[in-house]
This record gives structure tokens, C-alpha cells and sequence, in this order.
């Protein structure tokens, strides 16, 4: 396979990557309008691009993504609808799938019916369309992340200083708006090894490098300042990271967990069968492109060092299936090569077909079927009651759906107090459940004045997501999700706090 500097994909190939692209913006969208924000750091990301929005910065550095939230404040003057914000990272999500295919398409010279089939192959990822139906950073990271990789290709293919600046910038961005992105340093120093052709230290690129790369602290921390925070509070959420201190509520402690399989499951579990068959074979049918002549790059290793990477180092570290965000697009990516390697154009396309039909039947099965939520019933029987404050245990998914005051307990410990406050009821929220915190026993055992289903809380994705939350084994999550699932128990009761 060629790599050339001057491919230009024709405008055929544009047009069925646009048509791929909204049958893959139709597989994310489906019955999104249903659904609750899944979990406790999207309704916390709503609510502080909201805070951020009339001024209150105290929450800038949440989750170490200032960037990710000013993003999204230019909506936040137009509206508080949560669906919106839902609605456009899930967009955001679907054009990193159309960023990352044409990325592949003009540095594989791929045709436009190839170009298409990438696109769905990708675009069908069970994991991806899991994560890119909620408002977290991940969709804006996979952009950013699909933007470096084309920059820091052309930075390889054509080692010069604006190539290289280029790809700092979109280095500094992704810095900005996920923390996670630290992990692509070790990855992209890696390259400059191989590459080993000066460029980061001549004509002093690497100071400029530098400066690229600390403008977003600088900037963010002066705003921090300004607004009151300590300068150092962004900084610290990298320190708390790799030094984590007290254990969480869910007793997990530590960040480092060695496990060679999970990732490996998980992929077998609920991805294609031929992006697992493409993580062992890729190393064995590129064998020349992977491993002669190091010093030229091609893009099957480009590809190959970054997902490898990945792998290999979150193995190393608390597990759950977004370790390997950044990941997932580029292991369809070379399954696909693969393939098309090996297999004639009718029936790669088959194949290709084939595999995205299976994917769409597991999104079925995973996503969809636990999408319909039932917060908003229990918003109607509190109004109906006149009460605008309720006590939620963990979780937040009833803020967005209009009660005024909804505040997240670890412990029902703190329920007198919030009873002095004027809190009438409690939402015993099974969201305790999934991330294990498991301080409700008592309120569990009495009985509800009320009480509704919600699916995504038994979800087996959503569940594993927490895994580095709670720290548990894949079996504990999955028998504690079974249990949660057994149809005799609904997922939000309702409580008078007395």
C-alpha cells in the first residue's frame, strides 16, 4: 500500500462519505430523544457549562477539561434543554468518524465505495455509539484525536517546522479538553525516536513546541485566577490522577491494575468479530510494514503503533471499555485494511456489510433496548406534588428534566440534615448500585410510595463503564448488573423522608 503526499480523494469519494455519514449520524441519533443522560459526570458537565455560562467558574477544571466546557457555553446562551447538548456531542462524535475516515481514505488511496464501507465499519461500533449518546468529553476528544493523527502523519511524511506546529496545536487542544490525552506523549515520543531526523530540536522547535503546548494551562489558569481558583488547579487533577489519595465512596484506591484480558474480552463481547481477528493478525499479515525499515513511516504502522499502544498501556491501568476510546476507530481501521488486503472489491464489501449488520444488532440489543427513560414520569408525580426539592442517592439523572433542586447523597447518613433543609422526598436511585456505593440498605428495605423502571441502570455497558469507578472484577459487575436486572425490581423508588 502507497503512501503519497498528494492524494486527492475525488469528489465521488467526498460524496459517499457525506451519505455514509448520515446513516451513521441515524444509528446515533435513533431514539436519543427518549433518553436520560446516563450517568453522574454528564449531568455534571450540563450543569457546569451552564454555571460557566453566567460566570460562576468554580467548576472550570472538573474533570481537568476547561476546554470541553467552553466549547459548549455558545449553546448554554441559547438554551438549558439538555437534549440539545446531547443531540450535538453525539454529533460531534459522528464527524470524528467522518474525520478519521477521510484521514485513512487519502493515505490509503482508498476508492469511494471503500470509503464508504469504512465509514459505516466504523460508524457501527457498538462502544462508540454507546459512548456518543451521552455529554462527556469523549466525542470532542475522538475529533481532536482524528485531527492530531492526520497532522502528525504529515508532520512524518514531510518533517518540517509548520507540519510540526501543526500537530502541537491540535496536541494543545486535545490537552485542554481531555486530560486523557497525556497518554498520546509516551506514544508520539515513541515516533520521534523512530523518526530520529532532528526536526524537534532545530531551529529551536522544541521550545516553540513547548510554548503551543502550555499556552491552554497558562490561559485557563489566568481565567482560574481571575475568578478566584488557585493557580494551581488544573495542574492538581493530573497530580490526583497519579497519586489518587483517599479511597472513593465505592472504596476503590490506586489507579494501577494489570490485566492483559479485559480489553481483549470486551472487544470480543461486543464489537465485531473482525476488529478482534484484525487485533491478532495485523502483527502477522504487515509484517514487512510493521517491522523493515522503521525510519519510513507507512501508515499500517502509523495505525498499528497508536492502537498497540493503547492496549498495551491500558492494560496497565484501571479498566473500563473508554480506556480505549481513542482506540476503537483505529483497530476497525486496520481490520479494514486487513481485508481489503486480502479480499476482492464485491466481496470486501459483503464482508464489510455483513459485519455492520451484526454491529447494528448489538446496538439494538445494548443501546437501544435500555434507552426509554423514566425520569421524566417521576418529575410529573413530583410536580403533581407540589415538591421541588428531592434528595437523589448518587446519581443526577432527574436534574435535567426540570425539578429545582436535586442534590446526590454517598450515604443516607445525610439525610437528616437534608430533611432540616426542607427535603420532603428521597429517590432511591439504582445508579447507587452501578457505581457500588452501597450505603442504603436501610432505605432499601421500606417501602416506596412510588416507584418506575429505568432501563439504562441494568445496562451491561453502563455497568462496565464504572469498573474504574468501583474497582470490582468483570464477573462482579456482571452478576451485580444481572440482579439489578431481575424484573420484579424497578429502578427509582420514591421515598417521604420522615
Amino acid at each position: 500500500m502507497a503512501d503519497t503526499k498528494n492524494d486527492n480523494p475525488t469528489t465521488k469519494n467526498a460524496l459517499f462519505l457525506v451519505l455514509a455519514l448520515l446513516a451513521v449520524a441515524a444509528v446515533r441519533l435513533y431514539r436519543l430523544e427518549e433518553a436520560a443522560l446516563p450517568d453522574y459526570d454528564s449531568v455534571r458537565n450540563w450543569q457546569i457549562v451552564q454555571e460557566i455560562a453566567h460566570g460562576n467558574f468554580r467548576n472550570l477544571f472538573h474533570h481537568g477539561s476547561p476546554g470541553f466546557s467552553v466549547l459548549y457555553v455558545p449553546v448554554a446562551w441559547g438554551t438549558t434543554n439538555f437534549h440539545v447538548f446531547q443531540f450535538l456531542n453525539a454529533l460531534l462524535a459522528v464527524a470524528a468518524v467522518g474525520a478519521l475516515a477521510w484521514f485513512v481514505t487519502k493515505a490509503a488511496r482508498l476508492t469511494a465505495l471503500e470509503t464508504a464501507l469504512l465509514t459505516l465499519f466504523i460508524g457501527t461500533s457498538v462502544f462508540l455509539t454507546f459512548s456518543g449518546r451521552d455529554f462527556t468529553m469523549g466525542s470532542a476528544s475522538l475529533l481532536v484525536f482524528a485531527s492530531l493523527l492526520r497532522a502528525y502523519y504529515q508532520r512524518l511524511l514531510t518533517p518540517n517546522s509548520r507540519a510540526l506546529l501543526v500537530a502541537a496545536v491540535w496536541l494543545a487542544v486535545g490537552l485542554s479538553i481531555n486530560y486523557k490525552f497525556i497518554l498520546t506523549l509516551p506514544i508520539l515520543s515513541v515516533f520521534e525516536l523512530l523518526q530520529r531526523d532532528g526536526l524537534l530540536g532545530r531551529q529551536r522547535n522544541w521550545l516553540r513546541v513547548l510554548g503551543i503546548l502550555v499556552a491552554p494551562f497558562v490561559v485557563f489558569g489566568l481565567v482560574g485566577v481571575l475568578a478566584g481558583l488557585p493557580w494551581y488547579r488544573w495542574p492538581a487533577v493530573y497530580y490526583n490522577v497519579l497519586f489518587p489519595g483517599a479511597p472513593n465512596a465505592a472504596g476503590r484506591q490506586g489507579s494501577v491494575q494489570l490485566d492483559v484480558t479485559f480489553y481483549l474480552w470486551f472487544l470480543a463481547r461486543y464489537e465485531s468479530w473482525l476488529v478482534l481477528a484484525g487485533v491478532a493478525l495485523v502483527p502477522l499479515l504487515w509484517w514487512r510494514e510493521l517491522f523493515r525499515e522503521l525510519r519510513r513511516i507507512n501508515l499500517v504502522r502509523y495505525l498499528a503503533v497508536w492502537a498497540y499502544a493503547y492496549l498495551a498501556g491500558m492494560s496497565l491501568l484501571l479498566k473500563a471499555p473508554r480506556g480505549l476510546l481513542l482506540a476503537y476507530g483505529l483497530f476497525y481501521t486496520l481490520a479494514f485494511l486487513t481485508l481489503r488486503r486480502k479480499v476482492p472489491g464485491w466481496q470486501l464489501a459483503v464482508i464489510i456489510l455483513l459485519a455492520c449488520a451484526f454491529n447494528m444488532y448489538q446496538v439494538k440489543e445494548e443501546v437501544y433496548d435500555y434507552t426509554p427513560s423514566s425520569y421524566p414520569q417521576v418529575t410529573q408525580w413530583l410536580r403533581q406534588h407540589q415538591a421541588t426539592k428531592v434528595v437523589s442517592t448518587v446519581g443526577l439523572g432527574l436534574a435535567p428534566f426540570g425539578v429545582d433542586s436535586v442534590v446526590s447523597i454517598t450515604s443516607e447518613k445525610q439525610l437528616p440534615a437534608l430533611r432540616k433543609r426542607g427535603f420532603q422526598y428521597v429517590l432511591l436511585d439504582d445508579y447507587y448500585r452501578v457505581t457500588n456505593v452501597q450505603q442504603f440498605d436501610s432505605l432499601g428495605r421500606q417501602q416506596p410510595i412510588a416507584a418506575w423502571p429505568e432501563p439504562m441502570l441494568t445496562s451491561p455497558l453502563l455497568n462496565l463503564e464504572h469498573i474504574e469507578y468501583t474497582g470490582l472484577s468483570v464477573e462482579e459487575t456482571i452478576k451485580m448488573q444481572r440482579l439489578a436486572k431481575m424484573p420484579e425490581l424497578k429502578q427509582l423508588r420514591l421515598y417521604r423522608l420522615r
